[in-house]
């Protein structure tokens, strides 16, 4: 996955914030079987992980394309 523009950018900005909510939901969430939502838990912030990573990777591309 990359990011190739604005609005693509826009709609990733949403996803990772939706992604956030979830995450605090679940660890303020008691659960029924607590290795599930640990895997849970870690799949979801693996996903912020990549999301936050493509976010930068865009915004440093286009701090490149603009000075240079």
């Amino acid at each position: 996955m990359s990011i190739q523009n604005n609005h693509e950018l826009a709609v990733t900005r949403k996803k990772l914030r939706l992604l956030e909510e979830r995450v605090a939901t679940l660890k303020g969430q008691s659960a029924a079987d607590p290795h599930v939502r640990a895997l849970t838990l870690r799949s979801l912030k693996s996903l912020v992980n990549q999301l936050r990573e493509e976010i930068a990777r865009y915004t440093a591309g286009m701090g490149a394309r603009s000075t240079g």
